[in-house]
């Protein structure tokens, strides 16, 4: 696929260098001016792609957030907004979407974002030559799961540009859920001139073309990315803070110690081991809120100990105790877990972990007798692998999951500690992992933004589950117009996920946060996401 674009005209260059000199010799800025005030935010891990449709981790999504702008964007309070388009309409049976965009919305180049843009973006994002980590943010487009199985060339999915400006996306069935979607980063269109001419490298510093707030200035993946704001971007008024640095600080202590010394105005966490002391020290910086996310173990269910073997999967949920590692572990605030979904979504209530309501006692109980089942005893222990990535409190909880296993049950396990990218590409091969770290959160307020990436052939499913009542569940409930016989579905499908025992939910994600007494605009969200554009440096007194 090929893409042309004509070039801005040659004298809008002429005229605009004029106007530069002519601002440069009538009192601009002096050498002894202040320099604007730098943004600079903690990022936790570092992202692994620029590239919104092979964009894996939460890191990545953040920088997106600022660089990136899809069709619909969020409010500071979370709402979904116009994003690239400022008006929509949806056809009375919900299968046809018609989007206006904004007639200034501007590439970092200059040139005009147009209705082509997002069809070429979203053919590349369901070409299975992209490999797209999030294909699945466009499956209710027409046709859409026939060129991801590679039985429809891209050019056949249900999205035309049926004017400059005007974008109409058909959908195969009727998705409630299909709005949220379309905020998602992997829906960021993407500037096809920069990829046929730069292919995968289009993503990379200095070939980047993007049409957000901010623009990709530098990227070290180890230490820091740098953003400016993009000079074209149609709401750029409204842009208060010029720059952000985005630190990568895979320590929170080591955020914290910088937030301290002043070098962060905004933390990604903060450290569990001083929490209670932080949250003394700075109770008016500190912001802990609810969350849409959960931190969970993946099975391998693909390979031996795990493959077949259900028993082995419940006992070792069994045997852990949530409540010690919300309580010792973490601290934070989070709570033990007993469903995939987070609890909080409306209009869904998640089943719960067969043993959720038994005592302690009563769950070691049943946990041995499974275990014995599977063929394991004190004389014949279960040898486990257990991967996660280098952070203390993964490996805090990880040493203490690995005590649980071996007390309760006569576990040996061994604990492997992998960079986050090595653990990315490990979990997605499937080819060593064992028993894995892992986690996930909701891009959308949807149980389906949780379960759909266990279905069979999801690409974030990480374990390999696959079971067919379960994938029939989730394609009633995609098909489902009803609300109330839709979430019955998804309830039921969650309990066949439960049932098993594919991971094990550990707990519930809280957002944790120290942000300088100088930032306003920051507004606690339970999707997390908090754009750098929508912040401001306090005025001083």
């Amino acid at each position: 696929m090929t893409a042309t674009r004509s070039k801005p005209f040659s004298v809008f260059g002429i005229v605009l260098a004029v106007l530069l000199l002519s601002l440069a010799s009538c009192g601009g800025p002096g050498p002894d001016a202040p320099a604007e005030r730098v943004l600079n935010r903690g990022l936790g891990s570092a992202p692994d792609s620029f590239d919104p449709h092979k964009a894996r981790s939460v890191q990545s999504g953040t920088v997106l957030r600022d660089i990136g702008e899809a069709l619909l964007t969020h409010t500071p309070g979370g709402e979904l907004t116009g994003g690239v388009a400022e008006a929509w309409s949806v056809s009375d049976d919900g299968l046809v979407y018609t989007f206006t965009l904004r007639g200034d919305a501007r590439w970092s180049n200059g040139e005009p974002v147009t209705a082509e843009d997002f069809v070429y973006s979203f053919r590349r994002l369901v070409d299975p030559a992209t490999a797209a980590f999030s294909a699945e943010s466009a499956a209710p487009v027409e046709n859409a799961e026939e060129i991801l199985a590679g039985d429809l060339a891209p050019e056949e999915l249900g999205v035309q540009a049926v004017g400059e400006r005007q974008l109409e996306i058909r959908l195969a069935q009727a998705t409630p859920y299909y709005l949220s979607l379309l905020a998602h980063t992997s829906t960021q269109p993407v500037y096809a001139p920069g990829v046929e001419r730069h292919g995968d490298a289009f993503a990379r510093p200095g070939n980047l073309v993007t049409n957000g707030p901010y623009r990709l200035v530098h990227a070290d993946p180890a230490s820091l990315v740098e953003i400016e704001r993009n000079p074209y971007y149609w709401n750029g008024a409204e842009t208060a803070i010029g720059e952000v640095h985005y630190h990568v600080l895979s320590q929170p202590a080591s955020e914290y110690n910088r937030y301290r010394a002043g070098e962060l105005d905004i933390t990604d966490s903060v450290p569990a081991e001083s929490f209670a002391a932080i949250r003394e020290a700075h109770p008016d910086e500190l912001r802990v809120a609810q969350t849409l996310a959960i931190y969970y173990y993946g099975f391998n269910v693909t390979k031996p100990p795990f493959e077949g073997n259900p028993d082995l999967r419940a006992a070792l949920s069994m045997a852990i105790d949530r409540e010690v590692l919300v309580e010792r572990i973490t601290g934070r605030g989070e709570a033990p877990a007993y469903s995939f979904v987070p609890p909080g979504l409306p209009g869904y209530e998640p089943p719960k972990l067969p043993f959720a309501d038994l005592s302690r006692q009563e769950r070691i109980d049943r946990a041995r007798r499974l275990y014995d089942r599977a063929g394991y005893s004190d004389d014949n222990p279960a040898r486990i692998e257990l991967r996660y990535n280098t952070l203390d409190t993964h490996q805090r909880i990880a040493e203490a999951v690995q005590v649980m296993w071996r007390d309760v049950l006569g576990v040996e396990t061994e604990l492997i500690n992998e960079e986050f990218q090595v653990l990315l590409a490990n979990m997605r091969a499937r080819e060593v992992t064992q028993v894995f770290r892992s986690a996930w959160s909701g891009t959308y307020l949807d149980a389906h933004s949780f379960l759909s990436i266990l279905e069979s052939g999801n690409e974030a499913n990480l374990t390999g589950f696959a079971n067919a009542e379960y994938d029939a569940l989730m394609r009633r409930a995609e098909t489902e117009a009803n609300p109330k016989t839709r979430r019955l579905y998804l309830e039921e499908a969650e309990r066949v996920l439960l049932s098993e025992h594919a991971l094990i939910p550990l707990y519930y994600y809280v957002s944790k946060h120290l942000v300088s007494p100088d930032i306003e605009g920051w507004q606690d969200t339970i999707l997390d996401y908090h754009y750098s554009h929508h912040l401001s440096f306090r005025a001083p007194d």
